[in-house]
């Protein structure tokens, strides 16, 4: 037997490759799908069955084409919406040599939810693979439907209590996200735990009263991106083929200036610091590792994209996790990055550091400038600085009617990444006086700023 996790960067998104005796199948593969042949191959197996555990909104599923290169059937829970695929009920059993699957039933993040139990040649479970149902330190979000919020949250108790708990506290789980992912919150950054320790110790899933249980889930206000109609759409009509991400085309300057002119986005996955010394009028600033996680907050599906890269092997990697949420218009990255622009003698800009030290001496001294925090209401509120203004940087385009614009802004997150985003947001949208705090939270605790919560 073998099982594999396959890690999807920036949207911590986990898929699954298990096998036995020359027989394997899959679980939520990603929209760049090879990956699973190439891990079925090195094993000697074929891939039989495709599993979806829930209808996705943050990323798209490579089932379809999966499923065109293997023969394989793709198995997905009767309340699918759905275009394609085969129903899968509860109490369905499909073997694989030694291993068997058994289907649940479980609702709740999802009204098509399932969960699968896998057996290993003995009748007890030995791992459930749970989807956005369980998750490590929490559970899926209940809000995704508007009006069947409370509905969706109880149905989500009962799965968890009526069905997922009763397999065993031995059992190991496999969630479809990890931490990081906008799909629940509050999630523990460990990949292994078992329905035991959950029962006893995740914040939601260990709430025993059903009522309790709704009230939690209903209090807590998850991030919407607007991406997500987008991701329900295609995944529902079956999300496009994508055999292998095309390898995006170096642009010289000249060919870049008049991308801009067209109204291409010009997408900066350099190091904050490199951004901040030194970047593209307009351009937006997203770190390679935040570039699938955000740029569905800001990019519209109906612009090309241009890339401003820090080695060009960086722009397969960011045309990759571009089209795992749908951006397939890449026209090209920067040949010769951020110096060919320079060189070609065009106008570019910079946005200025302040060390957190300084940072808070001016706090101190009674700011005259906005420390504009964007971090999620969850984070701020467990410690923040005094004077902080809260503002989620997804939401930042729409709400910046709350930041002055007569006076400076200082951006600030948990490490200075996001902040470089929403200094290069702030430009764009007209701000003057905008600067930058590396390291932000991180480095405000090394040298003991002080921190309030709340």
């Amino acid at each position: 037997m073998f099982l594999e996790r396959i890690r999807s960067e920036g949207l911590a998104h986990w898929s699954y490759v298990v096998g036995d005796q020359e027989r394997a199948f899959v679980v939520d593969p990603r929209r760049d799908c090879r990956v699973y042949l190439d891990v079925a191959s090195r094993h000697g197996a074929v891939i039989t069955h495709i599993f979806e555990t829930h209808g996705y909104e943050d990323l798209l599923l490579g089932s379809p084409e999966l499923a065109a290169l293997t023969r394989a059937p793709i198995l997905r829970g009767r309340r699918s919406t759905h275009a394609y695929g085969d129903v899968a009920r509860e109490g369905d059993v499909f073997a694989l040599g030694d291993l068997k699957v058994r289907v649940l039933e479980t609702p709740g993040h999802t009204a098509d939810g399932l969960c699968l139990v896998l057996f290993h040649g003995a009748d007890d479970p030995v791992a459930v693979f749970t989807g956005d149902t369980l998750l490590v330190g929490g559970v899926g979000r209940t809000d995704l439907f508007a009006g069947q919020e409370e509905e969706l949250a109880g149905r989500l108790h009962d799965s968890l209590h009526g069905k997922l708990f009763t397999l065993g506290d031995h059992v190991v789980v496999y969630p479809a996200h990890g931490a990081g992912s906008v799909c629940g919150g509050g999630l523990v950054d460990r990949e292994l735990t078992t329905l035991g320790y959950e029962r006893r110790h995740n914040r939601l899933a260990s709430v025993l009263d059903r009522d309790a249980f709704v009230r939690r889930a209903l209090a807590e206000r998850r991030p919407w991106p607007p991406y997500f109609r987008e991701m329900e759409r295609l995944n529902r009509a079956g999300a496009p083929a994508l055999v292998a991400p095309p390898v995006p085309a170096p642009l010289s300057a000249d060919q870049l200036a008049d991308l801009l002119g067209q109204g291409a986005a010009v997408v900066d996955t350099r190091s904050p610091e490199a951004f901040a010394g030194a970047y593209i009028p307009d351009s937006i600033a997203l770190p390679l590792d935040m570039l699938a996680a955000y740029a569905g907050w800001f990019l519209a599906y109906d612009r090309p994209i241009a890339l401003v890269v820090e080695h060009s092997e960086d722009a397969e990697k960011a045309v990759r996790q571009l089209a795992r949420v749908g951006y397939d218009d890449v026209a090209g990255f920067l040949r010769g990055g951020m110096r060919a622009w320079e060189a070609s003698g065009r106008r570019y800009a910079c946005i200025p550091a302040i060390y957190a030290g300084d940072l808070e001496r001016r706090l101190q001294t009674g700011p005259d400038f906005t420390l504009l925090d964007v971090r999620t209401r969850e984070e701020f509120e467990a410690g923040h600085l005094p004077e902080a203004k809260q503002v989620f940087l997804g939401e930042l385009p729409d709400r910046l009617g709350e930041i002055p614009r007569d006076q400076p802004v200082v951006t600030f997150c948990g490490s200075g990444r996001r902040a470089i985003t929403a200094a290069s947001l702030l430009k764009r949208f007209g701000y003057d006086d905008v600067a930058d705090c590396f390291g932000s939270m991180a480095a405000c605790a090394a040298i003991a700023c002080q921190i309030v919560a709340g």
